[in-house]
């Protein structure tokens, strides 16, 4: 009703689009505001006057003492960025030496590195675990004893895992944030915490981990908001992948959370397979966020992790960790020995596919593979787009993509996999420099073990090997007979023919 006749219950909801002189000087007449005919009548409606009272004004005396005794201005922002003094490298010592010949899934080497983290003494109590639901799921039960679950109201009850080692323990002074089958509420508790460097003037580490296929998917549009307000931390995508958690439902099955993901500006992420790998990526996205750095710090990380046991290997001593970070890096050189040469790319899980195929390769078709660790699709990408945008307005100064500089004179073809849809390893095509075949888990979950699920979706480690004959077959450099023969041979429409990966059931 504030804005006149022309408006007040009309019920024209956003039609009216502009304002009438008419209208303005109701306006300023209803909410008292001093300014004359004379000059509104002067110049165009749009040239009207701003007014701001006198800072001696009753009116502001009285805003500026009210918000003074509430705390400050609401809302504000503290924009100074003070760096943390962040975990050296003993801290990172628990990835990097592997896992001997134990075999555990990445997420369990996270939560390793998250607890040995939280043991900081100078940043350790700025880090807020939040987990949505099964926290058992991911060990994360480990650091119930000592960082305990937060409750204002501490623990009023008896838990019947009480006389457990690692028992569920509330406490008034809890680290942990467990929010109960909540996501949105999870993601509200990640951005309080990942915004608090802005609106406390404390950054806290925020460590938001859940099932993958419940984040983007779900709360996509909180994660948006996160991203409005500048908030960082760590977006933690577990039990990832479209054929690695088998046996909790199709509707678990995530092929798609880094398309997602993708679309959010303050996303930096990752899809890496290994505990070293994720020790890397973390101190690096602690140092981009919260350290002395060059790069736009108001970002947060999304990293997949999975549930599927493998031997973590030590850390290589010659690592390209430029590489890693930047999104691939060569993991296994080709063996020794003539014949045609392929390049095999995968990402997470698909990995050990990529190693596989390696074998199978050079073992039966003579064809000698380097494999590529991807650590992320979608970083190469964002590196390679902004050269494309430097060279659009700088004709005179051409910049070349990273990626293409890394496989300059590297021979063809390249065959890329992943535990996702065909859309994630696709990012990056427009610069690969050669024939390059994807393999994709798109369509909807597979109910059955891990290897039939990668052999029906054909991202597995004998499809690599198909794919990659086939396109060499396209160059003229093997026979086109031995496509057929490969097909036959690894009885690739089989689903229980699939070798690559455990069965599942375990995590």
């Amino acid at each position: 009703y504030r804005l006149g006749k022309n408006f007040a219950g009309r019920n024209a909801t956003h039609q009216m689009k502009k304002f009438t002189l008419d209208d303005l000087k109701t306006l300023r007449d209803t909410l008292r505001i001093p300014i004359s005919d004379e000059q509104l009548d002067s110049g165009s409606l749009y040239d009207a006057p701003f007014y701001l009272p006198d800072a001696d004004a009753p009116v502001m005396k009285y805003l500026k003492e009210h918000r003074a005794a509430l705390g400050g201005p609401v809302p504000s922002r503290r924009t100074e960025h003070k760096p943390l003094n962040l975990p050296g490298d003993k801290a990172y010592e628990v990835v990097k030496r592997g896992s001997g010949k134990q075999e555990i899934a990445s997420t369990m080497a996270l939560v390793r590195l998250l607890k040995d983290l939280m043991r900081d003494k100078e940043t350790g109590k700025r880090w807020v675990p939040i987990v949505p639901d099964e926290a058992r799921t991911f060990g994360m039960d480990s650091l119930f004893p000592t960082a305990k679950i937060y409750n204002p109201d501490g623990q009023n009850y008896l838990s019947v895992d009480r006389d457990l080692l690692l028992a569920y323990k509330e406490s008034t002074s809890g680290q942990i944030k467990h929010m109960g089958i909540n996501e949105i509420s999870s993601t509200a508790a990640f951005t309080a915490a990942g915004t608090s460097y802005a609106t406390h003037d404390f950054p806290m580490i925020p460590f938001y981990i859940f099932y993958s296929m419940f984040g983007f998917q779900r709360t996509g549009d909180f994660f948006w908001a996160a991203g409005d307000q500048m908030a960082k931390g760590f977006v933690i995508g577990a039990t990832a992948g479209k054929t690695t958690l088998a046996g909790e439902g199709l509707q678990h099955m995530d092929g798609h959370s880094p398309i997602l993901a993708a679309t959010n500006p303050g996303a930096v992420i990752y899809d890496p397979t290994y505990g070293y790998e994720l020790g890397h990526i973390i101190r690096d996205g602690l140092q981009r966020m919260y350290g002395e750095d060059d790069r736009l710090q108001e970002v947060f990380y999304y990293i997949t992790v999975y549930n599927e046991p493998m031997v973590q290997p030590k850390e290589p001593e010659d690592l390209d960790v430029d590489g890693l970070l930047k999104g691939m890096y060569l993991l296994e050189a080709k063996p020794e020995g003539d014949g045609p040469e392929a390049q095999l790319l995968a990402s997470g899980v698909g990995v050990p596919w990529a190693l596989h195929a390696r074998e199978l390769l050079a073992e039966d078709w003579g064809v000698q593979a380097n494999v590529w660790s991807v650590t992320s699709w979608t970083e190469l990408r964002k590196e390679a787009q902004e050269a494309e945008k430097h060279n659009l307005l700088n004709p005179e100064e051409q910049r070349t993509p990273w990626i293409s500089q890394r496989l300059e004179g590297v021979e063809g073809p390249f065959v890329a996999t992943s535990d996702y849809d065909f859309m994630v390893p696709d990012m990056i095509r427009e610069w690969i420099p050669g024939a390059y075949g994807v393999l994709g888990a798109d369509g909807w979950g597979f109910s059955d073990t891990r290897p039939a699920a990668r052999r029906h979706l054909k991202i597995d480690s004998h499809s690599m090997v198909v794919k990659a004959l086939q396109l060499l077959a396209k160059e003229g450099k093997v026979d086109p007979s031995v496509v057929r023969q490969a097909i036959d041979k690894y009885d690739l429409t089989n689903v229980n023919a699939g070798q690559s990966g455990s069965f599942g059931g375990e995590s």
